[in-house]
């Protein structure tokens, strides 16, 4: 077993779709996914988590966390996180993918979408249980280590961030790895930095992060 299958959580497993070795979980598709079976194509080109886990990242996942999810959407990735994990608590700030969110969340009794501003957590702190396992942070604004930070509230005092930091959401003109370098700073006011590893192989100017709190 490879040091990559190692670090995939309970639930997620790399299967063979069209003689192409890709990540799955088991559950209905969502977006058009290739399916077998139970199995479907968690596909790392849509999903930044995803390809987090494609490149190896040790994102500390063993499955049946209970997760916060900042920036759902409309529910691609999140509902493969759904397909393995415990409670999942999906805050998304835009009407219109809530909706789509909503029937996502119909077929997976453990996915509770929230129509909220994850710059707000008090707005959702009555719903979200404390000492959350894991906060995914895919929140594509300006300031998304503030965002991470002010999440922190809920994760317990050995939980994971797993942050996909887009640097053309922080600043269209400066070069990425600069804006990597200023949003790493200040994520480490409130997280130790466990690992970074950019994610350009899937998304383009993109950084996967894995911190725990301070």
């Amino acid at each position: 077993m490879s040091d990559r299958d190692q670090s995939l959580p309970s639930g997620v497993e790399r299967r063979t779709f069209d003689e192409r070795e890709r990540l799955a979980t088991q559950g209905l598709p969502v977006y058009g996914e290739p399916t077998d079976g139970d199995w479907r194509v968690w596909d790392a080109g849509r999903s930044k988590l995803g390809a987090m886990l494609e490149l190896g990242m040790d994102t500390g996942l063993v499955g049946d966390e209970t997760v916060l999810y900042l920036g759902a959407a409309s529910g691609t990735t999140v509902s493969h996180v759904a397909d393995f994990a415990g409670p999942t608590y999906a805050v998304e700030f835009a009407p219109r993918p809530v909706r789509d969110l909503v029937g996502v969340a119909e077929d997976r009794d453990n996915l509770f979408p929230l129509l909220k501003d994850a710059r707000k957590p008090e707005t959702y702190a009555h719903v979200v249980e404390a000492d959350v396992d894991v906060l995914v942070q895919d929140v594509a604004t300006r300031g998304q280590a503030r965002v991470a930070a002010r999440n922190a509230q809920f994760l317990r005092d050995d939980g994971r961030l797993l942050a996909a930091i887009k640097a053309r959401s922080e600043d269209v003109t400066a070069d990425p790895s600069d804006v990597f370098d200023d949003v790493v700073d200040e994520l480490a006011e409130a997280f130790e930095i466990l690992e970074t590893t950019r994610l350009d192989r899937f998304h383009d100017d993109h950084l996967g992060v894995v911190a725990r709190p301070k």
